[in-house]
């Protein structure tokens, strides 16, 4: 049997494309996620792990439409909206990415300033050290340079599957658990459930991606790579997903322990998992905080000025796009600012950029999939029959859950009135 020799002009080609779909699904894994993802195994040990493979599915189903898009028309999704359905709803949705993402910011702010309290650093230093570090990288740096380094970044999270590995899971068990759905009816099992669907797929993540894509100049001869990138992007953070519930499951809910963040998680595993685990879990939390600070005011910067028509993007500067980067400096500044601010109502900010989110996302979904099967826009690239029934599945159970998960978050106690 003979083998082929790699294609050099592929694999070269496939560098130059890869960035945009890695970048966008490993920033899902930002504070929120890992937190919900070391609930979910402190909690209930492996009995979640069957909705990662649905959650995959969906995650690739959406990213990809967005690149398609992005690719096809050489527009961005805000510019899309803007120009199909007029100023009034994109302004609406503008107005509500904004806030939602000024609270997504407050959050990864916190995760960093959480993951540095484990090695005994203040968040009065690692804060604004953070925010001057994220801040000079976008708007000192050039598109190119700032996508390498957060493709560097992406590798770093790499340490929890090594985390998982160090402790010592149930290999039979872990498979088992994927393949086969543990269906429960209780208050704590369902709104876990509904977080974990509700942390996957954001509203930021479709403006940031088809901006992306865009202003990298991806042509339409090289969507099949970049379909391989946005695939490879969801798989990797999946994977990722994965290995922080087991590495939970196999340590925290076998000893009975109880967290209520990532940060408890990190230090919960040093006497279970060993040192080592308890470090890449830490770092890993503190580099996936940090990562997401700066692409959550990036993605808003982008969808605000591609939605009211004024220049964007990385590679200008605050005298050709002056909106761009303010809105990115407001958001940083004002981000940091109140996870230092000691009567700030971090909570209440971070539940309420979670309902925002809930709210925006059906209408963004919607959105997409009228843009997505518009001849007149794509031409032949439109969903097939079977992409469509696939989308249009996903659509629906994802607006569910974000009702319920808007519900559940508004109204706490409403599972137990109802008999869950």
């Amino acid at each position: 049997m003979r083998f082929r020799r790699p294609d050099k002009k592929k694999i070269l080609l496939f560098l130059a494309v890869l960035g945009p779909g890695i970048i966008t699904a490993s920033v899902d894994n930002d504070a929120g996620g890992i937190a919900t993802y070391s609930i979910a195994g402190a909690h209930f040990g492996y009995a979640l792990l069957w909705t990662l493979l649905p959650i995959t599915v969906a995650l690739i189903v959406v990213q990809e439409m967005v690149a398609r898009m992005g690719v096809v028309t050489g527009k961005t999704l805000a510019d899309l909206i803007r120009e199909k359905f007029g100023v009034r709803p994109t302004f609406y949705l503008l107005v509500a990415l904004v806030l939602a993402n000024l609270g997504n910011t407050v959050a990864e702010f916190a995760g960093w300033a959480s993951a540095w309290e484990i090695f005994g650093i203040s968040k009065y230093f690692s804060v604004p050290v953070g925010a001057a570090a994220v801040w000079f990288l976008v708007v000192k740096g050039t598109y190119r340079v700032v996508e390498k380094i957060f493709l560097v970044a992406c590798l770093i999270f790499f340490a929890y599957p090594v985390a998982a590995y160090l402790a010592h899971p149930d290999g039979a068990a872990v498979a088992r658990n994927l393949v086969v759905p543990d269906l429960r009816l209780d208050v704590g099992y369902v709104t876990m459930l509904i977080g974990m669907v509700g942390t996957t797929i954001a509203p930021w993540m479709q403006f940031y991606l088809q901006s992306a894509v865009v202003e990298k100049s991806l042509q339409a001869e090289e969507y099949p790579l970049i379909r391989v990138d946005v695939i490879f992007g969801c798989l990797v953070t999946d994977i990722v997903a994965l290995s922080i519930i087991v590495a939970c499951g196999a340590t925290l809910y076998v000893s009975g322990v109880r967290i209520e963040d990532a940060k408890d998680a990190a230090m919960a595993l040093a006497p279970l998992a060993g040192k080592n685990a308890s470090l890449l879990f830490a770092f890993g939390l503190a580099n996936a905080s940090l990562f997401a600070a700066s692409i959550l005011p990036l993605a808003t910067a982008y969808c605000v000025c591609e939605g009211m028509g004024w220049e964007s993007g990385i590679d200008k500067d605050f005298r050709t796009a002056p909106q761009f980067f303010w809105l990115y400096t407001g958001l940083i500044v004002l981000g940091g600012a109140l996870v230092l601010y000691p009567a700030a109502p971090l909570v209440l900010i971070m539940y309420f950029s979670q309902v925002a989110n809930g709210v925006l996302l059906p209408f963004v979904l919607l959105f997409m999939l009228k843009l997505i099967n518009d001849r007149e826009l794509m031409g032949e690239h439109v969903n097939s029959k079977t992409f469509n029934g696939i989308a249009w599945t996903t659509t629906v159970v994802m607006i569910v859950l974000t009702v319920l998960l808007v519900v559940v978050t508004l109204f706490p106690a409403l599972p137990e009135i109802i008999g869950l």
